[in-house]
């Protein structure tokens, strides 16, 4: 299993982002109290595994608005509570400008052993309309001070498809995701949510997607240049070192068990309940503060476990197995199966996948054998 801890807390909005988080950094103790006392309420209740966890993530947000303390803090909690053996795998997403030595220096001495930082881009007009708070100086600096620090297991992402970014300009960035020697990059198109700052401006036809060929160009190159790097592409957004895939996301697309502690975090026992926690964080103080974690259960029908398992496992190199589609559904999905795979848009070798070059077209693959 897997814990999750949402940090809800930006200081900056950047214009694509639509998490949740707050902008406002007034509460942060407050909700830090009510993150420790979300985790010792799951404890009480006695209906987590008890060989415990193996991966610890801190996501966001921004974990990194909190300080090295506050940090250990957290760490703390979720250690002496959920975890019988040291994590095998502990992430802490990180802003570039949030990791001055000392910083990292601190989250090596915890046990941190992976690290996942938002770069975005090597291109300082990209990163000032994406709002960022730094610039490819800043980023490069940070990936450099994380390996003089001991961190071996670094992520960065990046986006793509960004509009006015040409080829070559992705192609640049590519080239220096590479030389920094990273083992993991998740590289993600570039999608214009409504309520986003960048939604806006598309509202009023300010900002416009790029065309479909030069996205489909980009992908390429993305993908021809960080498998000649010897990165494995593991899933649609996601490109690691063998060894360096992602466990803890892993899980979520291989549909195992996780917890979720803090606003908007979810929780799955890998079968068929799901729970979510508000996603408000006032709402979110409150109720714990009065005792309650503010979650809502689902319990999910066949159609959905069938569904699930479909949008997650086709965006994955390992695949679907059958034997994890529950039986009214065997049929359909093998009769949709068969039609990709006449077309080459899906491939069977003792699980059925989506060959990474069709990818960037997964969504439409995908709902073809979705349910309605």
């Amino acid at each position: 299993m897997g814990l999750y801890i949402h940090i809800p807390f930006c200081k900056q909005l950047c214009s694509y982002c639509d998490f949740h988080f707050s902008v406002s950094l007034m509460r942060t103790r407050e909700m830090l109290n009510c993150l420790m006392r979300e985790m010792e309420m799951k404890a009480e209740n006695n209906s987590l595994p008890e060989k415990g966890f193996d991966t610890l993530y801190f996501g966001g947000g921004t974990p990194t608005v909190y300080g090295a303390d506050e940090i250990k803090q957290l760490s703390d909690k979720a250690l002496s509570l959920f975890f019988p053996k040291f994590p095998e795998e502990w992430t802490v997403e990180a802003n570039p400008d949030d990791l001055a030595t000392d910083y990292l220096a601190r989250l090596a001495d915890m046990g941190v052993n992976r690290l996942s930082i938002g770069l975005q881009s090597f291109i300082d007009r990209d990163l000032q309309i994406m709002n960022r708070r730094h610039s490819a100086g800043q980023g490069i600096k940070s990936v450099e001070n994380a390996q003089k620090a001991g961190f071996n297991n670094i992520g960065i992402d990046l986006i793509y498809g960004f509009p006015g970014m040409s080829l070559e300009e992705w192609k640049y960035n590519l080239e220096c995701a590479v030389n920094l020697g990273v083992q993991h990059i998740s590289a993600y198109h570039l999608s214009i949510e409504n309520k986003t700052i960048l939604g806006k401006r598309a509202e009023k036809g300010a900002f416009s997607p790029i065309d479909d060929e030069l996205s489909d160009l980009q992908y390429k190159l993305l993908e021809e240049k960080l498998l000649r790097a010897g990165y494995v592409h593991y899933e649609i957004s996601n490109f690691a070192l063998p060894a360096f895939m992602s466990r803890h996301n892993s899980a979520y697309w291989e549909k195992q068990a996780y917890t979720g502690i803090g606003p908007s975090a979810h929780s799955y026992d890998g079968y068929l309940t799901r729970k979510n926690n508000i996603a408000n964080n006032i709402k979110y103080i409150e109720s714990i503060q009065q005792g309650v974690i503010p979650e809502e259960t689902e319990i999910l029908s066949d159609k959905d476990y069938y569904n699930e398992s479909i949008l997650t496992s086709l965006r994955t190199q390992k695949g679907l197995n059958l034997n994890s589609i529950p039986e009214p559904f065997g049929n359909r999905f093998q009769e949709q199966a068969n039609k990709h795979l006449s077309a080459g848009t899906m491939i069977y070798d003792g699980s059925y996948k989506i060959p990474s070059k069709y990818f960037l077209i997964s969504d439409s693959i995908i709902l073809d054998f979705i349910v309605i």
